[in-house]
């Protein structure tokens, strides 16, 4: 009881992180996340479709994969993870961008980017779940193969900063792949470290 006390509290935790991350900085400076949230902001930019709500829809689909491979102990905690996501983002949004001098930098983008989105997925990790689908992928196809889940992080993100290039000044792609690079050396290190405590 104790563990599954202190997984949930993570998850919560990462799914605010990352919340407050999308909410306030990526979505507010053309600075972009790969995987399922960079295609949420992508979604939300040709149809104005909150990412609180296309972000439960795209998930759903990837977890398929996800439970297949980690069972029905990661169902539930992915499933705390995504609403929580959810309802932060529609919480946090009103009020954003809460940090207006951020979005002068890009370099401040990618980097504060890259800590809210690392730090909070690699929390929902830890807890053995994921508030987006491509996290559910990402811990799938590195528990099939046995591989770093960077590697798989890095490969689903820059296919969606492929298609990001539509709206998204090149420029800003470039900015945007520091924010992957970053955030996937994050979520792996905190993988490991945890791995090693094991």
């Amino acid at each position: 009881m104790k563990h599954v006390k202190r997984d949930v509290f993570l998850l919560l935790l990462g799914a605010l992180i990352q919340a407050f991350g999308i909410c306030n900085i990526h979505s507010k400076s053309f600075i972009t996340e790969g995987g399922v949230l960079g295609l949420t902001l992508l979604v939300y930019h040709w149809t104005g479709i909150s990412p609180a709500f296309s972000s439960l829809l795209l998930n759903a689909s990837c977890y398929l994969y996800g439970i297949s491979r980690l069972g029905k102990p990661f169902l539930i905690r992915s499933v705390i993870a995504s609403i929580s996501y959810a309802a932060f983002y529609m919480c946090l949004d009103p009020y954003a961008p809460l940090f207006p001098f951020l979005l002068t930098s890009p370099l401040l983008c990618s980097i504060s980017g890259a800590l809210f989105i690392g730090i909070g997925a690699g929390l929902c990790v830890i807890a053995g779940g994921a508030t987006s689908g491509d996290d559910a992928i990402a811990m799938g196809l590195s528990d099939r193969f046995s591989c770093d889940i960077r590697i798989i992080y890095f490969m689903s993100d820059m296919i969606v900063l492929l298609f990001s290039l539509s709206y998204i000044p090149f420029s800003r792609i470039m900015w945007s792949m520091l924010t992957v690079l970053l955030s996937s050396e994050i979520i792996g290190l905190m993988q490991r470290i945890i791995y090693q405590k094991e």
